[in-house]
């Protein structure tokens, strides 16, 4: 039967799953398996994005249908499909427009519905200028201890998100490359898109912040970052796959590495400006700034010039900390800088939605220009490590929580500020596991480390 290559196991708090076969069989697998998170996870994007944005699902699941699912292609039409028949062979009753707008969830409220408002003029549109998601960076050759490239990422979202943003994917699809990716339920691509795939392309990413721009005659990014990562074997062909139907949805500054010949780059894809800068030598950092003066000039409303902001902020931490540890950046120190708490603002340690590790709910004030509100519950939920040997072997070290191992006490939380109690059917604790390395064709828990 479809399922009989699937399989799924928990390890340091998170859900690790094999998918194998044809689209349809990979999707059926994910459906199945993974049903009880897929249904939870659903109700959290339900609920998230209709309340920021002001629409109702059915106004999501309409622009699934008619402007996203016919331009996907037909191997992850198939797939998306193969998640529904999965879903309700387990006895879930989502249909395909929910899964497609499930797969948009990061795109269709933050960019489409955005760039909707302004071409109809809606009357007091609720703000939508994300200062962006996740923290990460990349080196290679003489910055890092062995001359391999290091690359490490943390997830930031909302801790709804967050803390269901606990899958691990081995993958290993009938054409392209086999992938180990972390994800979210019911979602084929990574979508904080951090991952590695056989032909020796390790990937990450942060978001544009501030931007604004969407067409809707593109192909979905969701679409693309899958694609991406399956049948990517250089930094040249990761590029050329994103561009091609580039939507402006979740644009991003990629990260990417080339454990082959230990190459990386910083690619900047906007919507109407994109840039590669490429080194074999060197580090980039990602924390949701953008480089390129006319993409900021065109794209965003961001300002490079205020240190108050979230991602100036991080900007010049990862630039003090790669600096300082030129030669000797490995895989220990990454996991300690995806932890770190310095605020390059206050010049104080504390963390806060500045920090390398952020935490918004411990930040009273709001971030500038952008539509984070005070003690936000946003903010670093989960962090990942690997190098160019770790990639050769197709494996990673992953935390789930806060990458600095602080718990969230949701009741807590909520006592305090009542004024999120829009997310008391679905706000839990979120709780720190231990770093813990993940490789390809694992079948039984290891002990965590």
């Amino acid at each position: 039967m479809a399922q009989d290559k699937g399989y799924r196991f928990d390890r340091g708090g998170w859900i690790y799953v094999h998918l194998e076969g044809s689209p349809h069989d990979i999707g059926y697998q994910h459906g199945y398996l993974l049903a009880p998170e897929i249904s939870e996870a659903f109700a959290v994007v339900r609920l998230e994005a209709t309340h920021n944005s002001g629409r109702d699902w059915d106004f999501f699941r309409r622009a699934a249908h008619e402007m996203l699912w016919p331009k996907i292609d037909p191997e992850y039409q198939a797939e998306l499909q193969g998640i529904v028949d999965g879903l309700q062979a387990n006895k879930t009753k989502l249909d395909l427009d929910d899964i497609v707008a499930l797969n948009a969830f990061q795109e269709l409220p933050d960019y489409y519905v955005p760039w909707l408002d302004a071409q109809t003029r809606t009357g007091n549109p609720p703000p939508r200028e994300s200062a962006g998601h996740c923290s990460a960076f990349v080196a290679t050759g003489s910055w890092t201890k062995n001359h391999q490239i290091v690359m490490a990422h943390s997830n930031w979202t909302s801790y709804i998100d967050g803390e269901r943003w606990n899958i691990m994917f081995d993958i290993v699809p009938q054409s392209g490359y086999r992938m180990l990716m972390d994800g979210f339920p019911g979602v084929i691509a990574s979508d904080d898109d951090f991952g590695v795939n056989s032909g020796g392309l390790m990937i990450s990413e942060t978001t544009i912040g501030y931007f604004h721009g969407w067409d809707p005659n593109g192909k979905a990014e969701f679409v693309r970052a899958r694609k991406a990562m399956q049948y990517a074997a250089s930094i040249d062909d990761y590029v050329k796959i994103m561009l091609d139907g580039n939507n402006g949805g979740y644009a991003n500054d990629w990260l990417l590495g080339d454990r082959k010949t230990g190459e990386i780059a910083r690619f900047e894809l906007g919507l109407k400006h994109t840039n590669v800068w490429r080194t074999k030598d060197g580090y980039f950092s990602g924390a949701n700034f953008p480089s390129d003066p006319d993409l900021i000039k065109d794209e965003t409303t961001y300002d490079p010039n205020d240190p108050s902001t979230g991602p100036n902020a991080r900007k010049i931490r990862w630039d003090q900390l790669l600096n300082g540890n030129k030669g000797h950046i490995d895989t220990s120190l990454a996991e300690i800088f995806l932890a770190d708490h310095f605020d390059t603002y206050t010049k104080k340690e504390g963390a806060n939605r500045r920090t390398l590790c952020g935490h918004g709910d411990m930040m009273a004030e709001s971030t500038p220009k952008s539509d984070s509100k005070p003690f936000d519950p946003y903010g670093a939920v989960q962090g990942k490590v690997i190098d160019s040997r770790m990639a050769q072997a197709m494996d990673f070290v992953a935390r789930i929580g806060h990458p600095c191992g602080i718990k969230f006490d949701a009741a807590k939380f909520l006592t305090e500020h009542p004024e999120y109690s829009w997310q008391s059917p679905v706000l839990r604790d979120m709780v720190a596991g231990p770093w813990t390395e993940f490789h390809i064709g694992e079948h039984i828990a290891q002990p965590a480390r």
